[in-house]
C-alpha cells in the first residue's frame, strides 16, 4: 500500500470557469493516498467545476493539474488517464440495452490488452465491486429498469473496477436512501484505509464530511475560504459566514465527530414560544 502521506493528485494556483465567468480562483488542493477530502460549500462555490479540472475533463485558464509523480494529467492519453483516477459525475446517460453487470464492466476497459482485448484480473475485480456495492443481485437486469439509488451504485461499482489509485467523487449520495448513503460513505472509508486510495468528494451534508473526512476543505466564492481537520473547518463562525445562515456546531460525545445544525427561521420562533408561553 502506498504510503498516506503520499500526495496522488495536486491542483495547483487551478483558475477554471465558463465562457466569460470564472468560477475557481486559484485554488490549491491535494489528494493524498489513504485520505479522504471533502469539498464543502454553497450551490456555486466550484467544487463540481474543481473536481471536473482535476479530471480533465475541464480545462483550467490557468494553475496546474498533476499526479504525484509530477506528471500533468492533460499530458496523459484518455485511457493512460483512466488507469490512474476515476470519477463519478452527477449525471451519466443512462445505456439502453446492457444489464448491470456489462456497465459494471465498461471500467475494466483501460486495463484491456489493446489487441487482444483480454483482461485476466477483470472477472474478480467486478465480482468484488459488485458485492461491495450491493449489486451483484441486480446483475443480469438491465440498466433502463433501475431507481435512481440502484442506477447510482452501479456507476459508483463502474468507477471502483477501474481499479485506480485516485477516486473522485461529485455527491455521490445524490438519490440514495439513509441506509446507502451510510454503506457508500463507509465504503469510501474503507477504500481509503484499507487500499490506501486518494479520495476526493463533493458533499452537501456536513455531517457525512466530519463522519469521514480526514480534511475538508471549504469553498466560498470559488476560494479556498478553510482547508484543515473537521474540527478545524467546521465551525460556527465560519460555517454561518459561508451559508448565510446561522449554524451550530458541536460534539457528538458518542462519536467525537463535528455534528451541525443550520437554525431556521422558525425553528428560532418556535423555541422561543416554548420559552415565553
Amino acid at each position: 500500500m502506498t504510503s498516506p502521506s503520499a500526495i496522488q493528485l495536486r491542483a495547483t494556483g487551478l483558475v477554471a470557469g465558463y465562457r466569460r465567468s470564472t468560477v475557481v480562483h486559484g485554488v490549491d488542493v491535494a489528494l493524498r493516498a489513504g485520505c479522504v477530502t471533502a469539498l464543502i460549500g454553497p450551490n456555486g462555490s466550484g467544487k463540481s467545476t474543481l473536481l471536473r479540472s482535476m479530471a480533465d475533463l475541464h480545462s483550467p485558464s490557468d494553475g496546474r493539474v498533476e499526479l504525484g509523480d509530477g506528471t500533468p494529467v492533460s499530458d496523459l492519453s484518455g485511457r493512460d488517464l483512466a488507469t490512474r483516477l476515476t470519477l463519478l459525475s452527477q449525471s451519466r446517460s443512462v445505456p439502453g440495452g446492457v444489464s448491470v453487470r456489462e456497465v459494471v464492466e465498461y471500467g475494466r476497459h483501460p486495463h484491456r490488452a489493446r489487441w487482444s482485448g483480454s483482461d485476466p484480473d477483470g472477472h474478480e475485480v467486478v465480482d468484488r465491486v459488485m458485492a461491495m456495492c450491493g449489486v451483484d443481485e441486480l446483475a443480469g437486469r438491465p440498466v433502463d429498469a433501475l431507481s435512481g439509488g440502484q442506477l447510482q451504485r452501479v456507476w459508483l461499482a463502474s468507477c471502483l473496477a477501474q481499479d485506480t489509485a485516485v477516486l473522485l467523487l461529485d455527491e455521490p449520495t445524490t438519490f440514495l436512501d439513509l441506509r446507502y448513503q451510510v454503506e457508500l460513505l463507509d465504503t469510501v472509508r474503507d477504500l481509503a484505509d484499507h487500499h490506501g486510495i486518494a479520495v476526493g468528494v463533493v458533499l452537501h451534508d456536513l455531517d457525512q464530511a466530519a463522519a469521514i473526512a480526514d480534511e475538508i476543505v471549504l469553498l466560498v466564492d470559488g476560494r479556498v475560504d478553510a482547508a484543515g481537520t473537521p474540527a478545524e473547518v467546521l465551525t460556527s463562525e465560519r460555517l454561518s459566514a459561508a451559508y448565510g445562515i446561522r449554524v451550530d456546531v458541536a460534539v457528538d460525545p458518542a462519536t467525537g465527530h463535528v455534528r451541525t445544525r443550520a437554525v431556521a427561521r422558525h425553528h428560532t420562533r418556535a423555541t422561543t414560544s416554548k420559552e415565553n408561553p
